[in-house]
């Protein structure tokens, strides 16, 4: 096998052709969709006056492995894709450990983070449907971004429903998103019926990822041709990340790497998900004993404090309900600053294979999450996304465990963007001033206060 360089770049031609359908392998699927009207599960022609029809297709598909990427959605990626599998080899350095460290690098893109490969996905089917505008919402910024990017490129107007207090924190990235052509709101706002409700019930609050959702849809239901998408959480939005874990897992095979962990942050849950797809199934299958391990803010804690429940994915109560970690629709995060790990649910992919066994989770504080960030910083020259970091701060924790151990590991983790649209988060951490928030059992209750009493 050749020396393994810094940086391993595919080709062109090694760009998958298709996108990897963990639900054609898994063992047992998540239970289905179901309409909180009827209590039955939802059919194809409901899911499609919310979202386009090209996408219900991938989201109701339990058979298709390989699904084919079509040739104008890898041309786009062309612009940006593969991105690089990377030794950390200065970390590894840093950290006097025997361990190998790798990371997949999704933040050469504008948008500055993997939120390209869906949005492009989407907005492409949108396009194919005939569709006059898109609406969505927003946490940190990057999923907004990256969805302007893809309506420019399309041609196609979008409603940005932004996160209020990360609009506050972030205004570049609403600069970005408006530079594409993008129309941001920050929310709750006063431009739905919903919005005004939520603010109304929490004056002053700074929104959370299910108000903006709420908003989102009301607004695509309401407006002629137009429908909404979302950045994370749905299946179809998981299976176009997996477009990473099918490149890292051909450059691993390429320089004959075998990862023992393999690490992500999660908010959503559709990066991890994309990321430890392919790997995933080959490991149901008894192909590999790889451990996956989901990271997420100790602030937002659906996995490690969550529920498994039927849930609304949206503080507004309008979505069908779907089976997750959750810490209920009406769980209102704190103002951290890791805003794209904000979500109250997880993916109905990871809950389910976390139930059943098949991955690990964790959360991190954000002191210690800024920590592990800063350090990565200095000796890899990247500045890390506050998201990617909760990934880098386990992945770290994994290392030192092999320089106490002495046992040599191949950890690999997704660092899925920079933070060069965080500075203000960097400030609070360099300043001493920030503070870590861990919710207490009270503060969960009132979350959990707020799910449906649906068949569990």
């Amino acid at each position: 096998m050749p020396k393994i360089p810094y940086k391993i770049y595919l080709t062109e031609d090694e760009i998958p052709q298709s996108w990897y359908n963990l639900k054609a392998v898994m063992k047992e699927l998540p239970p289905p969709f179901i309409n909180p009207g009827t209590l039955k599960p939802c059919t194809a022609e409901e899911l499609s006056r919310v979202f386009c029809s090209g996408l219900v297709n991938q989201e109701l598909n339990t058979t298709d492995k390989d699904i084919e990427i079509p040739e104008e959605i890898r041309a786009f990626y062309k612009m940006y894709r593969p991105s690089p599998l990377v030794r950390a080899y200065c970390l590894e350095k840093q950290l006097d450990t025997p361990a190998e460290i790798y990371y997949k690098f999704e933040g050469t893109n504008t948008s500055g983070s993997h939120k390209l490969n869906s949005a492009a996905a989407q907005v492409y089917y949108a396009k194919k449907q005939g569709l006059t505008s898109l609406t969505t919402e927003t946490g940190a910024g990057q999923w907004g971004t990256a969805l302007a990017m893809a309506c420019a490129y399309y041609d196609l107007p979008l409603s940005v429903y932004m996160v209020k207090i990360s609009s506050e924190q972030k205004p570049y990235r609403k600069a970005v998103i408006e530079t594409y052509g993008g129309k941001v709101i920050p929310s709750p706002s006063n431009t739905t019926e919903v919005g005004r409700k939520i603010l109304a019930e929490n004056p002053g609050t700074g929104g959370s990822l299910g108000c903006a959702i709420s908003e989102a849809i009301e607004t695509a239901v309401k407006t002629k041709n137009c429908r909404y998408v979302l950045g994370s959480v749905l299946d179809h939005v998981l299976l176009h990340q997996s477009v990473i874990g099918e490149e890292m897992k051909t450059a691993c095979e390429k320089y004959d790497i075998k990862p023992d962990i393999i690490i992500g942050c999660a908010g959503g849950g559709s990066n991890f998900g994309g990321l430890i797809a392919p790997f995933m199934g080959d490991k149901i299958n008894g192909k590999n004993n790889i451990r996956f391990i989901a990271v997420e803010p100790a602030s937002c804690p659906s996995l490690t404090r969550g529920k498994y429940a039927f849930d609304f994915g949206d503080t507004g109560q309008t979505t069908p309900l779907m089976k997750m970690y959750t810490l209920g629709s009406g769980f209102m995060p704190s103002p951290n600053h890791a805003g794209g790990l904000r979500y109250h649910g997880m993916s109905r992919i990871v809950s389910k294979l976390y139930a059943d066994g098949y991955l690990e989770a964790r959360s991190v504080e954000q002191s210690k999450v800024f920590a592990a960030a800063t350090m990565f910083a200095r000796c890899e020259g990247t500045l890390p996304a506050p998201e990617s970091s909760h990934a880098l701060k386990a992945a770290i924790d994994e290392a030192l465990k092999c320089k106490e151990s002495g046992e040599k590991k191949t950890i690999v983790f997704g660092l899925t963007g920079t933070g060069y649209f965080d500075m203000s988060a960097y400030m609070s951490y360099n300043d001493q001033s920030m503070t870590d928030y861990i919710p207490t059992d009270e503060d969960l209750a009132k979350g959990f206060a707020t799910l449906p009493q649906a068949e569990s």
